[in-house]
């Protein structure tokens, strides 16, 4: 009995070794994570050369039957995602402390961005508007919250070592980056630059030249999910201290109403916005007044949905947080009562 024992122990030590109890195991875990991120890093430039090539040479427009292999395999947006998850990873392994609900919102969020970047929802977007639409969509509305909700800064932190970790603190907490983050994330400020981004893209110069220029169109998804990650961290975060509720449903209102108006005024225009789409369209059976009419459907009532929703339930949490205050207010003002002179 006692050499079977021995040899389930030392069975087990082979098949994790350096993990010598269950205490260590995820410290390992996030050990090999950055080991094998080192790997990659270092052979990236070789690794993604063939994806490089798939990705900027032959790329006909898309058609209904060759839409399900025209996936987009940018080394750079392959290559922040793979980073992204081996960092949050890492950071989980080393102590983060993190909650199943978070990981599962970090974990979605950052499949969403993958169906939106990678996908060929994304090359899809060249000959649909629609398309487009939805794609924008799944990067200010679903993926934003969800990568807020995941709370990745605490796990990146700790992905690295104790002494960078702490360099990372000293940095965040110097005076003028300071001052910068708490101005760039003051509510105002961030729900009119998340409205003037979602705007000044859709000006039919700005926005044709996103589909001639890869540069721009990159620009244009950079400006649209780092816009709405600063809208929806200030909405999330900012609701326990900084921003109450109130100020919350207010924002998250006028949101739902200047996003729904765009939406409304492409779904309703006679003309066409966008004459770029012209001939594209129709490899899809639309012409493009009928596409452009899609998307700006999708913009006005799936989004406007979302918006509608999440502030009804930041004024039902507005409304039972007056509740307890007025509750807690009567409590004590009964304590004082009691214990006051008779």
């Amino acid at each position: 009995m006692r050499i079977l024992l021995t040899k389930r122990k030392s069975s087990g030590t082979a098949a994790a070794p350096g993990c010598a109890d269950h205490k260590r195991f995820y410290a390992c875990a996030g050990q090999r994570c950055a080991e094998q991120l080192r790997k990659v890093l270092t052979l990236a430039p070789v690794l993604l050369f063939p994806a490089t090539v798939l990705a900027h040479t032959g790329e006909g427009p898309v058609t209904p039957q060759s839409l399900w292999s025209a996936w987009t395999w940018d080394p750079l947006i392959l290559v922040l995602l793979l980073i992204s998850a081996l960092l949050y990873i890492r950071g989980l392994g080393r102590g983060a402390k993190a909650s199943k609900w978070q990981i599962t919102s970090f974990a979605s969020g950052w499949l969403t961005l993958l169906i939106a970047l990678i996908s060929p929802l994304h090359r899809l977007g060249s000959v649909l508007f629609s398309a487009h639409m939805s794609q924008h969509e799944l990067l200010m509305l679903i993926a934003a919250p969800l990568l807020v909700l995941g709370h990745p800064l605490v796990p990146f932190l700790f992905a690295f070592s104790p002494p960078w970790r702490l360099r990372l603190g000293q940095v965040t907490k110097t005076k003028w980056l300071s001052v910068a983050w708490k101005k760039l994330t003051q509510p105002l400020n961030t729900w009119l630059l998340h409205g003037f981004t979602l705007w000044i893209w859709h000006l039919p110069s700005l926005y044709q030249a996103t589909l001639e220029s890869d540069f721009i169109h990159a620009l244009q998804h950079i400006s649209f999910l780092g816009t709405a990650l600063l809208f929806w961290w200030t909405l999330i975060h900012g609701r326990y201290g900084r921003m109450g509720y109130g100020t919350a449903v207010f924002y998250i209102f006028t949101t739902a109403v200047h996003s729904s108006i765009l939406g409304a005024l492409l779904a309703l225009a006679r003309n066409v916005w966008y004459p770029i789409y012209d001939g594209r369209t129709i490899l899809f059976g639309l012409k493009a007044i009928e596409d452009q009419q899609l998307g700006g459907l999708i913009m006005w009532i799936p989004s406007g949905t979302v918006f509608v929703a999440v502030g009804l339930a930041l004024f039902a949490a507005w409304l039972g947080e007056s509740e307890r205050r007025l509750q807690y207010s009567k409590l004590q003002a009964m304590m004082q009562a009691e214990g006051g002179p008779e």
